[in-house]
């Protein structure tokens, strides 16, 4: 009997690995290979020249009727392509992006199919349905796993309730922790993008893209093992209008699925970035390419630019005849600044409709709408208007329609704090109610980009950033310097970040304390310069005061001067959480940026990409004694090497940034 027994046994494993079928796909340089095995379940392995950059990984996806797609599957038929082309993305760090991959799609019995392209620096898979009408999802289900237990730099949520449940609503604004997998928190989801420190320079990045009428994925460390299982917040059941300022809806319940959605579709995009080196990842531009084409026939009238922002510096001018707050007089000297300095915009951030009344048709008695936006158009400036998600979404058409008959220019909508479906088709709902009356939406308070900014080019900015703003009540442990040389290469992947930099008050590490009215940076001066350079955001604050950048008159017209959106783009040395300097081109002039960690560093720059001709650079670099004051800072125009190799020195928390010209 125990022969049989083992013969029963050999036998029903020779035929489950006979049934198994592998696929194979390449990327265009042939580096990278993903396998894709269909059995008992569909798998998806991927290596790297040899290098394993993910185990073989299960993927399904669960029908509320009990169907799971990805179980038991059967394959109706294969069919492989490659394309080559130039996307042009013109409110983005380069003109035109390269779009080269091969793609595989398996189609399934059951109306379904899975799609995976591999490019040369990564891969990417999404599930496909032709069904007829609604389907309702209950769960797309992965598990990625590694061989090793690798490093990673990840973030958690913000909430740090016992339930996951009670974590799926957070501001998605947290400092990275450098831990193996296993090490993890299993108690607390973590939010993506989501970085892997693979060994010799390699990593892998994992993000999203083309996130539609569908929920943004968490990861979790399951199990003991090095492996990570994907999350999704269910549907909201039951909802309570509350938080800050009543301006947002509060889950009280949750359904038990995450999507209702079409049949026929295409769901969102998995993303999974592969560099040979840490400057690669700066320069993704993987979320752009899968995102969906724009919806926007006319951009002529979106204008990219830089801000003038009340909030981080508290309205605290000083110097004036009038008491400063949120008022006319202050809105007017606001205007004022930008139009001496060809600053665009002016945003009026929290404050200036009726408080607990989520109705942004209501405004205070010390606002004359109307006449701040005559008196900004006067001056060749547009105004931006902040909105509470509540208030903004309640009546969205009347409230659009109302300030762009005014002649506002744009939303800034904060507080949203999630990424469920409801909330994901908000995004989409408000960047075409905002498209149809030609305003920018900035999108604060809200989960990382996943590339609805090409969709709807006016969506012009992403938080999802754990930004300057953070210092105005972080304890002084707190340790922004290494996040801003550590989130280029994880959250800035997915796309535009709001950081909103800009402090004209530096303290170095030592001195550096909260302070809500007076806010600080940690940090150079030059490194404030330099983070304009850096971090990605075609709508860019300068979140300290008008008084103050009129005293340092230098800095404020280097800021007010730099362009937000860009020719091209040269990422010159990166290390992720120490160092990243980086060179941008917009026409025919160069802007040049480095930011180091705490520790002072010594860098040679290769300029080459300049080719030939005479070019002067006008620096910013740290003063002798940036490690004591950290406003010290020398500015110089020197002629660039003729060898063009340029040697910068930094301080700790320090910074660099020069304008290159002929």
């Amino acid at each position: 009997m125990k022969v049989q027994a083992l013969l029963v046994f050999l036998l029903a494993g020779s035929m489950s690995l006979m049934a198994q079928k592998s696929y194979q796909l390449q990327s265009p340089d042939r580096k990278l290979q993903t396998v894709v095995t269909v059995g008992d379940n569909v798998e998806f392995s991927l290596t790297h020249d040899g290098t394993e950059v993910l185990a073989p990984s299960a993927i399904s996806m669960t029908l509320q009727n009990g169907e799971v797609l990805g179980a038991k599957p059967k394959v109706s038929k294969v069919t492989k392509g490659s394309v080559d082309k130039v996307i042009p993305s013109p409110f983005y760090k380069k003109t035109e992006v390269s779009d080269i991959y091969n793609e595989m799609t398996i189609s399934f019995r059951g109306d379904y199919s899975i799609a995976f392209r591999l490019y040369n620096d990564g891969l990417a898979y999404r599930f496909i349905t032709r069904k007829k009408g609604e389907i309702v999802v209950a769960d797309e289900a992965a598990t990625y796993n590694f061989s090793t237990d690798h490093k990673t730099f990840s973030a958690y949520v913000n909430s740090t309730k016992p339930t996951f449940e009670e974590q799926f609503s957070n501001s998605f604004e947290q400092p990275y922790v450098n831990e193996a997998i296993t090490k993890l928190n299993d108690k607390r989801l973590m939010i993506l993008p989501y970085l892997v420190d693979l060994g010799n320079g390699k990593k892998l990045c994992i993000t999203e893209a083309d996130l539609e009428d569908y929920p943004g994925m968490f990861l979790n460390n399951a199990t003991d093992k090095p492996s990570l299982k994907s999350v999704h917040a269910p549907y909201p059941k039951v909802k309570q209008q509350g938080g800050h300022n009543r301006l947002q809806m509060l889950v009280k319940e949750r359904e038990d699925f995450i999507a209702k959605t079409k049949g026929n579709r295409s769901f969102p995009w998995r993303v999974f970035v592969v560099s040979e080196n840490d400057k690669q990842l700066v320069d993704c531009d993987m979320v752009y390419r899968l995102a969906s084409p724009s919806r926007v026939s006319d951009v002529s009238w979106i204008k990219p630019g830089k801000v003038a922002w009340d909030w981080w510096n508290d309205w605290n001018i000083y110097g004036v005849d009038f008491r400063a707050g949120i008022n006319n007089d202050t809105y007017k000297y606001y205007i004022d600044f930008a139009s001496e300095h060809g600053i665009e915009y002016v945003i009026l951030d929290e404050g200036w409709a009726v408080n607990l009344e989520a109705d942004l048709l209501k405004v205070i008695p010390e606002i004359n709408m109307e006449e701040i936006v005559s008196y900004a158009k006067s001056k060749n400036v547009d105004i931006i208007l902040w909105a509470g998600f509540y208030a903004f979404d309640r009546d969205m058409e009347n409230v659009v329609k109302h300030y762009a008959d005014m002649g506002v220019k744009g939303f800034k909508v904060d507080f949203m704090d999630r990424d469920d479906q409801e909330l994901i088709n908000f995004l989409y709902r408000s960047a075409e109610t905002c498209a149809r009356y030609k305003m920018l939406v900035d999108f604060h308070g809200i989960c990382k980009p996943t590339g609805l900014q090409r969709t709807y080019p006016n969506v012009i900015n992403y938080e999802g950033v754990n930004g300057l703003e953070q210092l105005k009540w972080s304890p002084a442990s707190y340790d922004m310097v290494t996040y801003d040389v550590t989130f280029p290469f994880i959250r800035m992947v997915a796309g535009p970040v709001d950081y909103t930099q800009g402090a004209m008050r530096n303290a170095t590490r030592a001195n550096y304390r909260p302070v809500n009215s007076e806010p600080m940076s940690q940090g150079t001066r030059c490194r404030q310069l330099a983070t304009y350079v850096i971090f990605e955001s075609p709508l860019n604050m300068l979140c300290d005061n008008p008084t103050n950048y009129m005293r340092e008159k230098e800095c404020t017209e280097f800021i007010a001067n730099i362009p937000t959106v860009w020719n091209e783009t040269q990422v010159l040395d990166a290390k992720v959480s120490e160092y990243i300097a980086m060179a941008r081109q917009h026409d025919d002039i160069w802007y040049l940026g480095a930011l180091t960690n705490w520790e002072p560093r010594e860098m040679e720059l290769d300029l080459s990409f300049l080719g030939d001709g005479d070019y002067k650079l006008e620096l910013f670099k740290d003063g002798i004694n940036a490690d004591r004051a950290a406003c010290d800072y020398k500015k110089e125009i020197i002629p660039v090497p003729a060898d063009r190799k340029l040697k910068i020195k930094m301080a700790p928390g320090g910074g660099y940034a020069a304008k290159i010209y002929k």
